[in-house]
């Protein structure tokens, strides 16, 4: 059996509760709560229905808070972040393609044009 503490490195694991959340992003609960009532967060739920947040969900909400705070509403917000994550996305997808490229131009094969 492996280690079960070594879910904890895994940033999809949900393993705070809301106001372990709220507490490490210094913002009250229901500012956690908006943002799962928008849909723009969906927390794990315990068997009792408690709410559970992953570090990738506390990276997320961290950033919307972050646009909020500069003035943005929170539709302008949630389609801010998700136009980031298109783009970062898409730039990994080119330098995935750009590194197959030079793998093949390294291996004796020319890349077609």
């Amino acid at each position: 059996m492996s280690d079960p503490l070594s879910r904890l490195d895994d940033p999809d694991f949900p393993a705070l509760t809301m106001s372990q959340a709220a507490e490490l992003l210094g913002v009250q609960a229901a500012f956690l709560r908006s943002l799962d009532g928008a849909g723009l967060l969906r927390p794990h739920r315990s068997p009792g229905g408690h709410r559970r947040y992953s570090r990738h969900q506390l990276a997320l909400a961290a950033r919307v808070r972050e646009l909020l705070d500069a003035g943005h509403p929170l539709a302008s917000a949630e389609l801010i972040v998700g136009l980031q994550d298109e783009l970062a996305d898409a730039r990994a997808d080119a330098d995935r393609l750009r590194d197959a490229q030079d793998d093949g131009s390294r291996d004796g094969h020319r890349p077609s044009t």
